[in-house]
């Protein structure tokens, strides 16, 4: 089965297609279909995914999963939230993962409270039109690092810590990560609701 995946993050891509091989789907990133990116108007993961989700299957008449995620900052209100991506560019920096981390610490210098959760909703739908999508959302509490640590993953994983581990999501083997993030936990969600609902009655999944 094709799936498009709404992103152009090659880390998400990679992630997701581990995580969702049991099913034998395989995503294609829209912009080899030569999709644009999606108007993200919403202030929650859930409704900017969807609004991912149903244009990308609008544009290339195939199923579509596409996923929301970001940063909730306890001292911040949760913010940055849904504006993750884009967060550096509020203090003048170029959009970019090494610019995201570097505001985050500028803007953490001096806070105690360090706590933050990384959140990841994914939706799927089967058309633009399906009255029932599937939602799944992960999320993982932990605290923010007071300098970067480790060198795999991408946006924040290099500040982000692991409670449970003691070390930050770039610090962690892919497979170690892959098991207990924020993503990994919305994709072992999809995994059980796309086996139920659009591959129920076929033994082959």
């Amino acid at each position: 089965m094709k799936l498009v995946l709404a992103s152009n993050n090659r880390g998400k891509l990679a992630e997701l297609q581990a995580m969702l091989a049991p099913l034998g789907v395989e995503l294609i990133a829209q912009a080899t279909l030569g999709v644009g990116e999606a108007e993200e108007p919403f202030h929650t993961f859930v409704e900017n995914a969807m609004a991912k989700a149903r244009f990308a299957s609008a544009h290339t008449g195939l199923p579509a999963l596409a996923d929301d995620a970001g940063l909730c900052v306890n001292a911040f209100g949760g913010l940055p939230g849904v504006q993750t991506a884009h967060y550096a560019t509020q203090f003048g920096y170029e959009k970019s993962d090494t610019n995201n981390v570097r505001a985050l610490l500028e803007q953490m210098e001096g806070v105690q409270d360090r706590r933050a959760a990384m959140v990841s909703t994914l939706v799927a739908v089967r058309s633009p039109q399906d009255p029932e999508p599937l939602i799944a959302v992960g999320r993982v509490a932990g605290e923010i690092a007071r300098a970067p640590r480790g060198t795999g993953g991408f946006g924040f994983d290099p500040v982000m810590i692991l409670p449970a581990f003691g070390k930050t999501f770039a610090e962690l083997p892919t497979e170690i990560k892959n098991a207990h993030s924020h993503r990994g936990q919305a994709a072992a969600q999809m995994l059980a609701l796309m086996r139920a609902h659009w591959f129920a009655g076929d033994s082959k999944k």
